[in-house]
């Protein structure tokens, strides 16, 4: 089922709204991406002379240049992590967007979705982040042990995060952040299947620059899946966030 939810995603990928939101979130992650490979070879420059002077041999150029292109390679395997926090980051900005064009093609009529303040998804956003990093950082202890399953536990340990953070945002649209985390822990198996599903081609690099709008609209379909089986209705139930 949930390959379902992805399915009706990837074919509303041509929508003139995904690819608006598409095109904005690829600016943000090469943004992202390439501000930080500039502050990489800043950093070379900083530490590394134009040339460094070898006895008996003489000047050598190429290093530096060679530290260079070794960084540009650096920063596509860094990709594979540095995408998680943008997908994180891109839930503040472009979530709403693409949930509405998910519920204006698939369940039309719908009655208008619970307004969240920007400044309130943009807290939850930054502290998300900041679990992520704290998160990772300690997930990199177990990377050591765990050999040839290091996607494996990558996948799980952020596909828990990221498949939490967008149903949850995703659900409190429509019914409330108390009822989307009451939802959420009643389908807790799916939503962390549904999370690490997208976590995986956060590690691909260049595919991953598509995954946080099929994320976003994969976990609206889940949303309204589990919603017409769990009973919750928007109208059931207080408008409290």
């Amino acid at each position: 089922m949930i390959f379902g939810d992805f399915g009706k995603a990837l074919g509303q990928l041509a929508d003139p709204r995904f690819l608006r939101v598409l095109c904005y979130g690829l600016l943000l992650s090469l943004a992202l991406l390439f501000g930080i490979y500039a502050l990489f070879l800043g950093v070379i420059d900083l530490f590394i002379p134009g040339h460094i002077q070898i006895p008996f041999v003489g000047a050598l150029d190429a290093l530096p240049k060679l530290l260079g292109w070794a960084s540009l390679l650096l920063m596509l395997v860094l990709s594979v992590f540095l995408m998680v926090p943008v997908a994180a980051a891109f839930t503040a900005f472009f979530l709403e967007d693409v949930a509405q064009a998910v519920e204006d093609r698939h369940y039309p009529g719908l009655a208008a979705s619970i307004p969240t303040p920007f400044s309130d998804t943009l807290i939850d956003t930054v502290n998300f982040l900041g679990i992520l990093i704290v998160v990772n950082s300690f997930s990199l202890v177990l990377w050591a042990f765990a050999g040839p399953f290091v996607p494996f536990v990558f996948w799980a340990i952020n596909g828990y995060l990221l498949g939490r953070e967008y149903f949850t945002l995703v659900a409190s649209r429509r019914i409330g952040r108390p009822a989307a985390k009451e939802l959420r822990r009643q389908n807790s198996g799916q939503v962390w299947l549904a999370g690490a599903l997208m976590a995986a081609p956060l590690s691909l690099p260049l595919i991953n620059l598509f995954i946080p709008v099929l994320g976003a609209a994969t976990f609206t379909h889940l949303f309204h899946r589990l919603q017409g089986t769990s009973g919750f209705s928007q109208s059931s139930i207080p408008r409290s966030r």
